[in-house]
């Protein structure tokens, strides 16, 4: 199943970066020769929306998507994604249909 997460680029891992980053080696397969983005779910939040958040006690939400595309720190990005067996990572719709058609 499919779901759009719009936000906005916490880290950014390039492929020829990610032998340097200390992944677990699951995320380091489904890599590969991808990025991985840590994204912050719906965007920059206002000074408000922190403390409301830190109030209701519901942290902003950081997920790890691997993707095709490559993305800036502070860049603001609207992503097609598909969930995967590790909780809070996800692979961009386009990353998920090259592994598909790759293995067949």
């Amino acid at each position: 199943m499919t779901e759009t997460i719009r936000g906005d680029v916490l880290h950014a891992i390039s492929p020829d970066e990610l032998d340097d980053e200390d992944l677990s080696p699951e995320l380091r397969a489904l890599a590969d020769s991808r990025y991985v983005l840590v994204i912050r779910k719906g965007g920059h939040p206002s000074m408000l929306d922190l403390v409301w958040a830190f109030v209701r006690r519901d942290p902003i939400e950081a997920v790890t998507v691997v993707t095709d595309r490559p993305a800036e720190e502070d860049e603001e990005v609207t992503l097609t994604v598909e969930e995967t067996d590790m909780p809070g990572v996800y692979v961009a719709a386009d990353a998920r249909e090259q592994t598909a058609s790759d293995d067949g």
